[in-house]
């Protein structure tokens, strides 16, 4: 397990028209049910839909302990980071042809240790969904296809918890 133990610093790139594509992290936390976090988004891109919780890598920071800070600034909780799942590369043009918005983001799977996810940050809300629910939520389909993907993950990881007992 990673431990942040320098200093790193925020990320002051312009996000909007970046000179450079950005860095991010993402995470599907499952809690015991093998329900997933959702948070819905209260900024640009995708203000207003339901994702994952995650945003910007700090200069200097690992993208483990990224991940952590993300999911407890946006949603309270305390997590286990546990695997990649994907790496998804959203690009954003203008009418004009321009980027407008275009990141890199890690996306990884992780189990819930503590904590009662409230919205905070920039989440406008939370939810805990199973798999059956996610529909609900119009995830975008390269999200859904991460999610389920994180599912088979968390689901394996159950079975050799069980297997061990």
């Amino acid at each position: 397990m990673s431990t942040q133990s320098e200093e790193t610093w925020p990320v002051t790139l312009q996000r909007h028209y970046p000179a450079a594509p950005l860095v991010g992290v993402a995470a599907v936390v499952f809690n015991e049910e093998g329900q997933a976090l959702l948070v819905k988004r209260g900024r640009p891109p995708r203000q207003g839909a339901w994702g994952l919780p995650g945003g910007l890598l700090d200069l200097g920071e690992r993208l483990v302990d990224g991940v952590r800070r993300e999911v407890r600034e946006e949603c309270g909780v305390e997590i286990d980071v546990r695997d990649l799942v994907a790496a998804f590369e959203p690009i954003q043009r203008d009418e004009d042809g321009r980027v407008e918005y275009h990141y890199v983001v890690l996306d990884y799977w992780a189990t819930l240790v503590s904590g009662d996810a409230v919205a905070q940050d920039d989440a406008d809300a939370v939810a805990w969904a199973g798999p059956g629910e996610w529909a609900d939520y119009e995830l975008p389909a390269d999200t859904l296809k991460v999610v389920q993907e994180a599912y088979g993950y968390w689901e394996a990881f159950m079975l050799s918890l069980d297997v061990k007992e």
